[in-house]
């Protein structure tokens, strides 16, 4: 079964079929879910749907385009909620200088802390990196994340970024970006990376694979992603579900 290793689920994109979506994943080869928090209220939400479905699980934390909203009262709670038996990371967590804002100081403080958090729960780490190659390895480094161990996920960047990351124990969460037509460098980072340390993901309801690109991704258009890979790697796609699968369990701590 396709274990979707990232996935925001609880966004108003879905609130007209959540319910619906949701109850088709399994019959359409989708075993298990993610959802991934990235904001204190989209923790919130997030803890709520992998409480109330069986086969979802959580990840807590702040996107560091959120950060301004932290402060050490909500890393107690963060703490807290980190704790709970469904809540198998901290994340999304990292670095985006995508836009001027927050200050690149102020998400640096909270990407150390919540590295910091996820040391102290025993949690692997969901890292969103965006612009940001240098500082966000540097920052991982400094923080001695391979100690932690997580997925880089949406990997974006070339070969040698992948390299470094893979040396330090970390997953590659691989997407619907791997379908597009210019999508060359993640291309040949899958074609670069051992098939032990890929991992399935939609960032839904964002970056949708060919043919559906533009639209609402959801778990069910992973099986394109998985022809992608299983084409670039010349395994056949029943391995890559099965290997992906395997990872995502050994990365999250449910094996």
């Amino acid at each position: 079964m396709i274990f979707d290793t990232h996935a925001h689920y609880d966004d108003e994109a879905f609130n007209e079929d959540r319910e619906q979506l949701l109850a088709q994943l399994a019959e359409q080869g989708i075993g298990t879910v993610t959802n991934v928090g990235s904001s204190l209220a989209s923790t919130k939400t997030t803890l709520e749907l992998a409480e109330k479905y069986p086969f979802m699980y959580a990840a807590v934390g702040v996107h560091p385009s959120e950060t301004e909203e932290l402060d050490e009262i909500w890393m107690v709670w963060l703490r807290e909620i980190a704790a709970r038996p469904k809540v198998v990371a901290v994340g999304e967590i990292g670095l985006d200088y995508h836009w001027e804002e927050p200050e690149r100081e102020l998400q640096q403080h909270w990407f150390r802390r919540q590295l910091d958090l996820a040391r102290e729960e025993k949690l692997p780490v969901v890292i969103h990196s965006r612009d940001a190659a240098q500082d966000t390895l540097d920052i991982m480094k400094e923080e001695h994340a391979e100690e932690i161990g997580g997925v880089l996920h949406c990997f974006s960047y070339g070969v040698e970024m992948a390299r470094e990351y893979l040396n330090m124990g970390f997953y590659l969460g691989i997407g619907g970006v791997l379908t597009f037509n210019n999508s060359r460098k993640l291309k040949e980072v899958v074609a670069y990376a051992p098939m032990d340390r890929l991992v399935l993901e939609t960032d839904c309801p964002y970056l949708a694979p060919v043919p559906y690109r533009g639209k609402r991704n959801c778990s069910l258009y992973l099986p394109h992603v998985v022809r992608a890979v299983s084409g670039i790697k010349g395994i056949p796609e029943e391995e890559v579900i099965a290997v992906t699968e395997e990872n995502a369990r050994r990365l999250y701590r449910l094996a």
